[in-house]
């Protein structure tokens, strides 16, 4: 099938009007509006408006009369107008860019310097959910981990194999409990099974709240419902470096103030 000429000007950006109209003139040295309709069979209300963007385009030019004529410039200089005019435009896009690079970078940079606080703090109502989140954080302690444990427990001590695992890959870890764990024999022997892998205990009349801070990076404790008391309980887990220390400096003060634990069952209450 033989390509219509008009084919490589619409894909150089004509229309398909104007492709149309600039073959016609090529067919002849000038010609009228009239003239360049007929031979391109192209509407004669819509002709002049064609012919004007195809000088504007560089590709034809007008001579002035009564009629004006028309004049198709040599398919070589056609052609490298429509392309400066594609670079031209390919420049502005180019330049463009470059502006909207420079000015999208800064808010992108500081929109990955910046956290958005849902995406460091979690909320755990549910027992089952706090329990699992709680054996996760003790499997990811590289280095430390501190603990105030006061019933009720996200995981029962006897029951705390991750809590085992980690000591025994060497993390050191402390934990303050309050008093009446002695009252709980099961508990007690959970204690010192902990105290046998390496933990060290202490043993405080009250503690304000659950608390564990793992490697002065990440913070679980409880809030309390003022109403419902203990049985509901809201556990918030913050990985933040600095509240993590905060909370590392009251469990030093609390471990400061509180006894060993009691291992010698004569001296169990």
């Amino acid at each position: 099938m033989v390509q219509s000429p008009a084919a490589p000007l619409v894909n150089l950006g004509l229309t398909g009007y104007e492709a149309s109209a600039y073959v016609a003139l090529t067919r002849r040295g000038s010609a009228t509006a009239a003239e360049v309709a007929q031979l391109a069979g192209l509407p004669r209300q819509r002709i002049y408006d064609v012919l004007d963007a195809l000088v504007r385009r560089g590709v034809a030019s007008l001579e002035p009369g009564r009629p004006a004529r028309y004049r198709a410039v040599a398919p070589g200089d056609a052609v490298a107008a429509l392309l400066a005019g594609h670079r031209e435009s390919l420049e502005r896009m180019e330049r463009d860019a470059a502006e909207a690079v420079a000015l999208l970078t800064p808010a992108y940079r500081d929109g990955r310097n910046s956290n958005d606080p849902l995406t460091y703090i979690e909320v755990l109502r549910d027992a089952g959910a706090i329990g699992t989140r709680f054996e996760e954080l003790q499997s990811a302690a590289e280095r430390e981990i501190l603990v105030f444990t006061k019933p009720p427990y996200a995981v029962e001590p006897p029951e705390n194999v991750a809590g085992r695992q980690l000591l025994a890959r060497g993390v050191s870890a402390r934990s303050v409990y309050e008093r009446a764990v002695y009252d709980d024999t099961a508990v007690v022997g959970a204690v010192r099974s902990f105290i046998a892998a390496g933990e060290e205990a202490r043993v405080v009349d009250e503690l304000p709240l659950k608390l564990v801070v793992i490697d002065e990076r990440v913070s679980l404790f409880t809030l309390e419902d003022p109403v419902a008391g203990p049985s509901d309980l809201t556990i918030l887990i913050v990985e933040h470096p600095a509240l993590a220390k905060l909370l590392k400096l009251a469990f030093e003060y609390v471990w400061e103030h509180g006894e060993e634990f009691r291992q010698s069952p004569q001296g169990v209450a």
